[in-house]
């Protein structure tokens, strides 16, 4: 979705003062701001999912090439 285009919806957030006082003084949009940090934690967490529900998979193919090799090595050029 993209961040021009989305609905906003007033929120109410309880923030450190002293992080409050410092961004204010540097002129931070704080809904900007607040928006993107948001962003980064849903991306994080998303991919932290990914690695959780995908770590049997990605280990029993880890194993599969410690034990055969890679499928294609013998075309390797290096």
């Amino acid at each position: 979705m993209s961040e021009r285009s989305a609905a906003k919806k007033p929120t109410n957030l309880s923030l450190d003062q002293g992080v409050l006082t410092e961004a204010r003084s540097f002129g931070v949009n704080l809904s900007q701001a607040a928006e993107a940090g948001l962003r980064r934690a849903i991306a994080d967490a998303k991919a932290e999912a990914w690695r959780r529900d995908n770590a049997r998979a990605l280990a029993d193919s880890n194993s599969w090439v410690e034990e055969h090799g890679l499928p294609l090595d013998r075309f390797r050029q290096f």
